[in-house]
């Protein structure tokens, strides 16, 4: 080999020899030029470079398209850079937070005089397709952090300012990026030129604070999305239109489920027919977790600081919680169930025969959200969470985590959820010894691989006291929703210095296994609410069948059938208003009724049943126990009746 060359490792195992200095484009151009065309940025090892980064020494070589995540992250990326500069083109002295790449875009917190308009928008986004034509390209530039903090200084911008303050190395070296007339403090990497942002709209602009502190000042965070091909934005825009029908917030109010008010900011107003979902919900978990050998627990929702410090959660948390004084001392709404738990371990001495042991609890918990990350159902101060923690013994961690795997594999498929699975690792400000981190990290590797489950990695995602499993579902449209979670914890047995007695009556720590499957009911009732577009499956609807007589001579009859199924525990209305059939049709359709029964002439004479399906229309005559035969059938296998 050339002193002067380096070795290329390509993804299918083959290795090619340049010349040092060498940029991924010229590595691209020389394996196809269509791929060097697409081609947004480079991966390194682990690293991801720009396109025109001078590799110097031997290198895993991968060339990112957008088909890849990471190649879309720094599309996202530079289009938000390139939004950043068409708002400074159009408001000068405009002053810029941070412009991150977020799973469906980007978005930049922006400070300037003027609260944007839609018509802003539109003139901001034909700034960028201006910009975006010049193809001016993304310059990376290195220089000291007195270097910049002059720079920013001159430019007025006191958020880079406070940025560059909060380096702790002074001799670092950092990077800005230049694109035209416009340079940011930024990592990268950034695609070659803006001329690659093809197709970009700026969808909407909300409140947000810096470093998202309310004591902070108020800014203005604008949010876009951006494809190389047209096609796809349009796709995504038809998609954003589908998901506007669907927002749990507009169906819940709709269809009379659930509704916020100012004065609980972050807690939902359950209604009647929400509380039926929550309740059928419940009863299928409790179902679900009985013939699990689950035993339920309930516990205390105010509680003294002296808890949460010995968990951590005082340390760690203690910004999300909701602090009370009472009795000259200090107590917190719970935001979390496992320290209570431990409290019940320890409530007796505990046997390796008592292992596993698996409490459950269906608990209200606390977080003080900041008022600006509340959304609706998926964000809340009051969530009710279908916890549980198992205690187990070290020999019993892969077979409980089999179980539960295979317990929300099988729940989510009864919405036609498929579920997909990161492990998420140590963060940064973590509790506890690397050795135990370590431990219980390949624990739970080992038990998606033993499992034959694929999953992503993500790193430094885990709970401040343990790894987890995080399981992502998509729902009707193709969206993605974190929701259960299976985290594996050794710090909390330590900290609360929890034992069992083993079968050399020698005293042992055990394992706790945190897990919840909804996440929370608040969230999960508010995914399926968009999931179902408010048409729930038979089992879960508020209503599940509706007798409508067409006229008053139908009464009668109509009375007899709807006594019936009332008799048969099926959640039955009786329509009696004196108003023309159409009319109360088209007025059911829209509460997004499963089922219908007309009665008219032909059925008082004949004692059937006309019936009607919502989506689909008149399903045929059914006799009394037939249709109620097939009604009885769908509610207790819970079939998915969506069309």
């Amino acid at each position: 080999m050339n002193k002067d060359n380096i070795k290329i490792i390509f993804p299918d195992g083959s290795i090619k020899e340049f010349p040092k200095g060498t940029s991924g484009l010229e590595i691209a151009i020389s394996i196809n030029k269509g791929l060097a065309e697409e081609a947004l940025a480079v991966q390194l090892n682990e690293s991801i470079r720009d396109l025109n980064y001078p590799i110097d020494e031997d290198t895993s070589f991968r060339i990112l398209t957008f088909a890849d995540e990471k190649g879309k992250e720094v599309y996202w990326h530079s289009s938000s850079h390139l939004m950043a500069h068409a708002i400074e083109e159009i408001f000068p002295g405009a002053k810029f937070g941070v412009g991150p790449a977020i799973e469906n875009g980007f978005y930049y917190d922006v400070d300037i005089d003027k609260t944007l308009s839609r018509d802003d928008l539109i003139e901001i986004e034909k700034k960028m397709s201006d910009l975006a034509k010049e193809s001016k390209p993304f310059i990376r530039k290195e220089c000291t952090i007195e270097e910049a903090i002059q720079f920013f200084k001159k430019k007025g911008d006191r958020y880079k300012l406070e940025l560059l303050k909060d380096i702790d190395s002074r001799d670092e070296k950092i990077s800005l990026y230049e694109e035209g007339s416009f340079t940011d403090l930024c990592r990268g990497p950034h695609l070659p030129n803006a001329g690659k942002i093809k197709y970009f709209k700026l969808l909407n602009v909300s409140g947000s604070y810096w470093r998202g502190d309310s004591k902070n000042t108020p800014m203005q965070r604008v949010y876009g999305i951006s494809f190389p091909k047209k096609k796809d934005l349009d796709n995504y825009l038809k998609l954003l239109e589908e998901a506007k029908k669907r927002d749990h917030r507009k169906l819940g109010k709709e269809l009379e489920l659930f509704f916020f008010n100012e004065i609980s900011p972050g807690a939902p107003f359950w209604l009647p027919k929400g509380m039926v979902i929550f309740k059928e919900l419940e009863n299928y978990l409790r179902e679900v977790l009985d013939s699990a050998g689950y035993q339920e627990i309930s516990t205390p929702v105010l509680v003294k600081k002296a808890l949460w410090e010995r968990s951590g959660h005082w340390e760690h948390f203690k910004d999300y919680m909701f602090i009370v004084e009472a009795d000259e001392e200090t107590y917190s709404l719970k935001p979390m169930n496992c320290p209570e738990s431990t409290i019940v371990y320890k409530s007796k001495l505990r046997s390796y025969r008592d292992l596993p042991l698996r409490l459950s609890e269906i608990g209200r918990l606390h977080r003080n959200e900041v008022s600006g990350a509340l959304g609706g159902m998926l964000r809340v101060r009051q969530i009710t969470m279908d916890d549980a923690h198992l205690f187990v013994r070290p020999d019993q961690i892969l077979d409980e985590i089999r179980k539960l795997l295979k317990m929300v594999n099988d729940f989510y498929k009864l919405f036609g959820f498929e579920p997909s699975y990161n492990l998420s690792t140590r963060p940064e400000k973590a509790m506890g010894s690397i050795e135990l981190w370590n431990q219980a990290e390949t624990a739970l590797a080992e038990a998606l691989t033993v499992n034959n489950i694929i999953f992503k990695l993500s790193k430094g995602n885990g709970a401040f006291y343990g790894p987890k499993i995080d399981i992502q579902v998509k729902d009707a449209i193709g969206r993605s929703w974190q929701t259960a979670t299976i985290q594996l914890d050794f710090q909390m047995p330590e900290r609360f210095e929890l034992e069992y007695i083993d079968d050399n009556d020698v005293r042992k720590r055990p394992v706790m296994i945190h897990r919840a499957i909804f996440g929370s009911f608040e969230r999960f009732i508010g995914i399926l609410t968009e999931h179902f577009a408010g048409y729930f499956p038979v089992w879960l609807s508020p209503i599940q069948l509706v007798v409508l007589p067409i006229s008053e001579n139908h009464l009668e009859f109509a009375e007899q059938v709807y006594n019936y199924f009332k008799k048969k525990n099926i959640r039955v209305e009786f329509d009696k208003r004196n108003e023309k059939i159409g009319y109360k049709i088209r007025e059911w359709e829209i509460q997004k009724i499963p089922y219908m029964i007309i009665i008219g002439e032909k059925e008082a004479t004949s004692k059937n049943l006309a019936v009607r399906q919502h989506k689909v229309g008149d399903i045929g005559q059914f006799t009394l126990e037939s249709f109620s035969d097939k009604l009885l059938k769908e509610i207790n296998s819970k079939v998915l009746n969506i069309n």
